[in-house]
């Protein structure tokens, strides 16, 4: 570790009040060349993914291909990248692990949306985060219950720090960033889909809904595990389901 728990928790604390950019720059001049970006390509991710193009702009950007994503999510994606020759590392599950999705079918989302999660999602950024210092995500607080209580820094289990700049930006200050800098938008957020993540499991909202009601509906779970239990194998092993 570059510095210790007391440094990291002191540092975040005096982040509440800076820029992104500001938190940004700080990440690249201490973490790179062993510094990521994780992005979904969803209109929301867009500052984040703008700003850190203009801080280091062939830093490497992992994309979770689950298999399961809107058409427009990819196109949008192709789009980005052709614009600014971003620097993209398609995450896909292992062998052994397409052998599980094969198993159970295209049913698993709705079955067992916490092993398709994890399968899609979870391994892959696991095995990607091996041997990295520092990751940065662009979750916010006002985003889910889970979210509100994430700090700017944040070391996980394995000692990887999470960074995230935008974790006090509210919606509104999202899309003001976007208009003033005259980003591309997904298409899907017009027909009501505000937070994009796998086909099966978004459905667009109705007037009044929070931004990620749409997401995994009905299924008891508001997060895929990226935030909440990447680093934890305890209730999802390689053993139980291999």
């Amino acid at each position: 570790m570059k510095f210790t728990p007391q440094e990291i928790e002191s540092l975040s604390k005096d982040f509440e009040s800076a820029s992104p950019q500001e938190i940004i720059a700080w990440a690249v001049a201490h973490f790179c060349p062993n510094l990521v970006l994780s992005s979904s390509f969803q209109t929301q991710s867009l500052p984040l993914l703008h700003m850190v193009w203009q801080a280091h702009p062939q830093m490497r950007i992992f994309f979770l291909d689950t298999g399961l994503h809107f058409w427009d999510t990819l196109i949008f994606r192709e789009k980005l990248q052709q614009k600014w020759d971003l620097n993209i590392v398609d995450l896909r599950p292992e062998e052994k692990w397409r052998t599980v999705l094969r198993h159970f079918g295209s049913d698993l989302p709705e079955t067992d949306p916490n092993l398709c999660c994890y399968i899609r999602k979870v391994q892959p950024m696991q095995k990607a985060m091996e041997g990295l210092d520092a990751w940065i995500t662009g979750i916010r607080r006002e985003q889910t219950e889970n979210r509100a209580h994430a700090q700017i820094l944040e070391y996980k289990r394995d000692g990887l720090l999470r960074i995230a700049p935008l974790l006090n930006w509210t919606g509104e200050e999202v899309f003001n960033y976007i208009s003033a800098n005259n980003l591309p938008r997904h298409p899907l957020p017009a027909s009501r889909y505000p937070s994009i993540g796998c086909k099966p499991c978004t459905r667009a909202i109705q007037v009044g809904e929070n931004e990620r009601a749409g997401r995994w509906d009905g299924k008891g779970k508001t997060e895929c595990g990226l935030h909440t239990e990447m680093f934890n194998k305890d209730k999802l092993t390689d053993e139980f389901y291999l």
